[in-house]
C-alpha cells in the first residue's frame, strides 16, 4: 500500500463487542471462563479467489488485543495486494481462545469483502491500463464501515494492478471520508443531474458551475435531456478556450432504457463496425452484445461521442463513463478498444455477496493439530509446512 494510506480500525470496541456478535460465540466463552483457556490457531481463508486486503482486519484484531491486555500472533501467508487462490488460508490467528472466540464475527466481516472488491478493481484496472477510475461506490454501501473498506480494496487491487503492468489505476473517490486513501483531502467530482434539472437547460447548468468554481475544470452530465451530442457540443462552443485547454470533459451516464442521441440498432452496428470490427468476432453472449451495441453506455455510443467531438474541433475534451460499469462490462470495453479517459464506477463491489463470505476454523488447541474434518487443507501454509 501506498505511505499516504493512513492504518484504521473502525468497528465495534469494548463493550460492543459482544452486542454484534453471533451469541453461540459468547456461550462458547462462558464455558471457556468455567473450564479452563486453550491457547488456540485460526485458519482464515475464502472459498474463491480474490486479493489479499488484510490490512483492517489485523489492525483491528491488534487494537482488541490491546484492549484485552493480551496479544495475537498474526500469520499472514500473502502479501497485501497478492493473488490468493480459493480456499488457501489467507492468515492464521493464534492467541488466547478465550479472547479470539467472540472476534471471529467481527473480523471476518472486514476481510471477505474487501479482497472480493480488491479482486474486481485489480481485474478492471488491469483490462484498461489506461483508463483512470474514481471510485463512485458509496450511495451503494451498506453504511460508512463498507465505505471504508470498499475504498480500501479499491485502492489495494488498483496498486496491484499498477505494479503488474503499469496501469492508470484508482486516483479518487466521490467523497471526502474516504479520499484519503487515494492521497487526496477532497472527494472527485462536478455535478449530478439534479444540478442540470435545477438549472433548466445542460449548459446552464455548466456556466453556473464555472461561475461558482472558476479553478475547477468541467465535467457535463449531457444525458438528462437526451441531447448526449448536441449539449456537449453547446457546452464546448460556449468554453472554447477550457475546452482546448483539454479542462472540459464529458460524463456519459445514460441508461440503459434508450439509446445515445443520435444512435439505434442499425446506427450503432455501424458506429462500432466503423472503429472496432473485430469486437464482434469476440462477444460471447447477449450481455457482451449489448455493452458493445445496445442502449445505456455502450462502446458504439462512446466511439459515437469521440467523433462528434473531433469532427467539431475539440480532440482534447476528454469522456468520462460511468453506468454499470463492472469487471464484465470492463472486459468489453478493453477488446473493442474504446477511447474511455476515465470510468466513474461503484460496480467494482461484489455483485453476489455469497461469495464475499470469508470463514475461520480453528486448527490446533495448545500446539496440536486438529482441525473438523474435510478441513485438513488447512493444516498446511502454502509452502507445505504446519502452522503449529
Amino acid at each position: 500500500m501506498d505511505e499516504h494510506v493512513p492504518r484504521t480500525a473502525a468497528g465495534p470496541a469494548g463493550e460492543e463487542v459482544s452486542r454484534w456478535t453471533d451469541r453461540y460465540f459468547l456461550k462458547t466463552k462462558e464455558a471457556i471462563a468455567r473450564f479452563g483457556d486453550k491457547t488456540v490457531t485460526y485458519a482464515v481463508f475464502m472459498r474463491r479467489p480474490v486479493i489479499s486486503t488484510p490490512r483492517l482486519t489485523i489492525d483491528w484484531l491488534t487494537r482488541m488485543a490491546a484492549e484485552r491486555d493480551t496479544s495475537f500472533d498474526i500469520q499472514v501467508n500473502f502479501e497485501e495486494g497478492s493473488w490468493v487462490g480459493a480456499g488457501e488460508p489467507l492468515m492464521y490467528v493464534t492467541g488466547s481462545f478465550y479472547h479470539l472466540v467472540d472476534l471471529e464475527t467481527l473480523y471476518l466481516q472486514k476481510l471477505g469483502a474487501a479482497c472480493v472488491a480488491a479482486y474486481n478493481a485489480y481485474t478492471m484496472c488491469t483490462d484498461l491500463p489506461k483508463v483512470a477510475f474514481i471510485a463512485m461506490d458509496a450511495r451503494h454501501c451498506a453504511g460508512t464501515e463498507m465505505q471504508e473498506l470498499m475504498a480500501y480494496a479499491a485502492t489495494v487491487g488498483s496498486a496491484a494492478a499498477k505494479r503488474e503492468c503499469n496501469a492508470a489505476g484508482f486516483i479518487g473517490t466521490a467523497n471526502d471520508a474516504t479520499s484519503r486513501y487515494f492521497g487526496l483531502e477532497r472527494g472527485l467530482g462536478t455535478m449530478p443531474h439534479a444540478l442540470i434539472g435545477y438549472a433548466g437547460s445542460t449548459l446552464r447548468a455548466a456556466e453556473m458551475f464555472v461561475e461558482t468554481f472558476p479553478d475547477e475544470n468541467l465535467v457535463i452530465l449531457p444525458d438528462f435531456f437526451g441531447r448526449e451530442i448536441s449539449d456537449t457540443l453547446e457546452v464546448c462552443r460556449r468554453f472554447p478556450d477550457m475546452a482546448a485547454e483539454g479542462r472540459v470533459a464529458v460524463r456519459l451516464d445514460t441508461h440503459g432504457g434508450r439509446f445515445v442521441e443520435g444512435l439505434g440498432p442499425q446506427r450503432s452496428y455501424a458506429a462500432l463496425d466503423k472503429h472496432a470490427p473485430m469486437a464482434f468476432r469476440r462477444y460471447r453472449n447477449e450481455t457482451e452484445l449489448r455493452h458493445l451495441i445496445g442502449t445505456g453506455v455502450s462502446a458504439a455510443a462512446v466511439y459515437h461521442l469521440r467523433d462528434a467531438l473531433d469532427q467539431a474541433g475539440f480532440g482534447k475534451v476528454t469522456i468520462v463513463c460511468s453506468s454499470g460499469f463492472n469487471v464484465e462490462k470492463c472486459k468489453v470495453m478493453a477488446f473493442a478498444e474504446v477511447p474511455i479517459d476515465v470510468i466513474g464506477t461503484g460496480s467494482y463491489l461484489p455483485e453476489r455477496w455469497s461469495e464475499t463470505y470469508a470463514t475461520a476454523d480453528i486448527v490446533g488447541y495448545d500446539g496440536k493439530p486438529l482441525v473438523k474434518v474435510g478441513r485438513e487443507f488447512l493444516l498446511r501454509k502454502r509452502n507445505g509446512s504446519a502452522p503449529l
